[in-house]
């Protein structure tokens, strides 16, 4: 009886120990007895056996049968019963279910210590809600981890989000709690509550929830099993031996819920936006799309980084299925996807990851270690084994489950280091007494190792904003193990060069120079992303100084020099065809000035450049290597103008930039052979909004020495212009 009271005051880890079936010893009537928690009901029976008695002062119910009754009953008996008045919804409504309590564990051990291991990287099949057939019985297999609490239930509509109605089994120590719920099917919400050590009560989604309600709900959602029909066999047959070190990526970075809306103003769902968004990637010329997170958050005003389901494809833009049917898409039409991942925190949200069980779980119980100050998020605590599951599995999931081709991985910087953004004394040291964060470094190795082993040709990108050392290196070198790494530093000397006025840009020259310095040190990414076009930063194009011509030829120059300069490219949304606004993620993008004069003129040229890029060897086969560049001249700062060569092998590229207003004539550059070179970009066309001055279409090289190189052009530099010139084949 201590046991049973227990389990009606929803403080008891075992309710199968009493609920269901189980031989009743009795000394005047030994055989059998059914037990049942049914807090809601009036009365109960259990079908072919008779009524249910409910013990006194409780909401247990029981019926006692003898060894001959027991052979009559299948092995999963039925529960027949009538709801109380409050909880009916309509009158004399009986309703009827096989037990939960009638079935046996379902986890085997050896997945349980492999989570417990930290290498169950399809832990996403064993934990959350899956639709299952047991004994040809269908419902769902609810499954959970939460360590150290008294009690972990069920809750959701089927059971009138009460606690006690369907409590869970736990599984010993691995703090992991499982019940399978015959007759609850897909798209019913749940959550699991849970009774912790000190008496509260809390209501949590499920981290491995595979899909969540649409906001403002935050439950989770029972998703059917995956049966997406995928039709790109092809595109991942050939990802397998992607060279991606030697073939061109451009990567167009999109905000989903602000890229387009509908004319409604309501967001654009996957199926709309593959309709939309891949047509006009293909046209741009960009080989990949590059989403910011679109795993479940909860609020719309947000860029997604604030993640409370990372195994839930936000819900914003419809179902799973409808997101798989989005990157299939792409797949068909050649266009890879990457997905912007966010390991390095997570929100304090209560219904979601934090305090999971009263306490910390999933995050470092120190603020000194496991609070973000700036943002106001918790860390993971990547020291523990299962949390670092939970982690590897997702990224696992994403790539197998959607054929996602990238991660991106968000603020690495403040993984690898504890005093990131702390003052002295508001962190605390690691073992030897330093600043690396030792255990968020070993769970990024871990990661790439994984992705890179399991998924060949899948990509890993850091933004990583110090100068931390082999961030894309091999981990067997000594590495992270990334495959490319944004380089921050390109992107703020280049801006800060820019938004100089051409007048003083003179004294700034090394602002372009120095990326030469380390441009190879690591694989690096050429970023003019979405952090650049917010918070006061001014949209690409307003940052530009002069009036709307120069504004306009300068940003023209700028993308031409990103995508002559070594290094794999991006560029965030808008600033392709030049919005004049900063980005707003509450809102779509300014498209009705996109098709006007010279914007309509930019959107030309980036769509040349992308075309340009993946087509000339020159431009992308050696992004990562010095022998791919070579200066023709970097220190004619007097004229700011610089010139120099991509290469690969026979291929060459002469790429010169004149980076003021100043028409410039008979200007002389060194070239290494002789023959006709061909202007195949001009910046100043009037095609892209130019004022059409250059060197009629190309010119002949002169047997004049110049530069170090035995042959020149004397050429026409159109003013805040970048050209590009091609060796006409002999």
């Amino acid at each position: 009886m201590i046991i049973l009271k227990k389990i009606q005051q929803g403080n008891y880890h075992d309710p199968f120990e009493s609920l269901g079936m189980h031989e009743d010893n009795g000394k005047d009537n030994p055989g059998f007895i059914i037990r049942a928690l049914m807090p809601t009901a009036e009365t109960v029976e259990v079908e072919k056996l008779g009524p249910m008695t409910r013990v006194e002062g409780s909401d247990i119910f029981e019926i006692k049968f003898s060894a001959e009754q027991k052979q009559l009953l299948p092995a999963h008996y039925t529960l027949c019963w009538q709801e109380k008045t409050a909880y009916a919804t309509q009158p004399a409504t009986r309703h009827c279910t096989v037990s939960p309590y009638s079935f046996l564990p379902q986890t085997s051990q050896f997945d349980l210590d492999l989570f417990a291991s930290g290498r169950h990287f399809n832990v996403y099949r064993i934990l959350g809600a899956h639709i299952k057939t047991l004994d040809n019985i269908e419902g769902c297999l609810f499954t959970v981890w939460v360590p150290n609490v008294r009690r972990v239930s069920v809750v959701g509509d089927f059971n009138h989000w009460h606690g006690l109605r369907h409590p869970m089994r736990s599984l010993g120590h691995s703090g992991v709690w499982e019940l399978f719920i015959p007759g609850v099917s897909i798209n019913e919400a749940y959550k699991f509550e849970i009774y912790t050590n000190k008496g509260h009560v809390l209501i949590k989604t499920d981290p491995y929830a595979q899909a969540m309600g649409v906001r403002p709900e935050t439950t989770s959602k029972i998703t059917s099993p995956q049966a997406y029909n995928w039709l790109d066999t092809n595109w991942l047959n050939e990802r397998q031996q992607w060279q991606w070190l030697h073939q061109p990526v451009a990567i167009y970075e999109v905000h989903a819920g602000s890229w387009r809306r509908d004319e409604n103003g309501e967001f654009l769902s996957y199926t709309e936006l593959a309709d939309q968004l891949i047509p006009y990637v293909k046209n741009m010329g960009y080989t990949h799309i590059e989403f910011l997170p679109l795993s479940e958050h909860p609020l719309d005003q947000s860029w997604g980084y604030q993640v409370t389901g990372y195994y839930a494809p936000t819900s914003r833009h419809g179902t799973p299925d409808e997101l798989r049917y989005f990157i299939d898409t792409c797949h068909q039409q050649n266009i890879g996807v990457i997905l912007d991942w966010v390991p390095a925190h997570f929100p304090r949200d209560a219904f979601a990851l934090a305090k999971f069980n009263g306490e910390a779980v999933y995050e470092y119980g120190e603020p000194e270690k496991g609070e973000h100050q700036d943002w106001g998020t918790l860390i993971f605590n990547y020291g523990r084994n299962e949390v670092r599951n939970f982690l590897l599995a997702n990224a696992v999931y994403w790539i197998e489950e959607f054929h996602i081709d990238g991660l991106r991985v968000d603020a690495v910087a403040s993984m690898l280091y504890l005093d990131y953004s702390r003052e002295h004394g508001q962190w605390m040291p690691n073992i030897y007494g330093g600043r690396e964060h030792l255990e968020a470094i070993d769970f990024l190795k871990e990661l790439n190792e994984i992705v890179h082993q399991q998924f060949p040709g899948v990509v890993t990108l850091a933004e990583e904003s110090t100068d931390w050392p082999m961030v894309s290196r091999p981990t067997d070198a000594g590495g992270l193990g990334f495959s490319m790494k944004w380089n921050m530093g390109w992107m703020h000397d280049t801006l800060t060069y820019m938004q100089t006025d051409p007048v003083y840009r003179r004294f700034h020259q090394n602002q372009l120079t120095f990326s030469q310095l380390y441009a190879y040190s690591e694989n690096f990414i050429l970023p003019l992303s979405h952090d650049e076009v917010v918070h006061m930063k001014r949209s690409m194009l307003d940052k530009m100084p002069g009036d709307v011509w120069q504004k306009f030829a300068n940003l023209r120059l700028l993308y031409a020099y990103q995508y002559a300069h070594p290094g794999k490219k991006l560029l965030f949304m808008g600033g392709e065809f030049g919005q004049w606004n900063e980005w707003n993620e509450a809102q779509a993008l300014d498209w009705m000035v996109a098709g006007m004069d010279k914007h309509a003129g930019l959107s030309n040229l980036i769509k040349d450049l992308n075309h340009f890029y993946c087509q000339q060897t020159a431009f992308y086969a050696l992004e990562f290597a010095a022998e791919g560049f070579q200066w023709i001249s970097c220190d004619d700062e007097d004229n700011s103008v610089l010139s120099f060569i991509r290469r690969f092998e026979d291929n060459f590229i002469i790429c010169v930039f004149n980076f003021t207003p100043v028409v410039r004539k008979q200007y002389s550059i060194g070239v290494p052979q002789a023959g006709h070179y061909i202007e195949a970009l001009n910046t100043d066309a009037q095609w892209y909004g130019g004022s059409n001055t250059g060197n009629a279409g190309g010119l002949d090289a002169r047997a004049e020495p110049d530069h170090g190189f035995d042959y020149s052009l004397s050429l026409t530099l159109p003013p805040l212009t970048a050209l590009f010139f091609v060796k006409e084949a002999e």
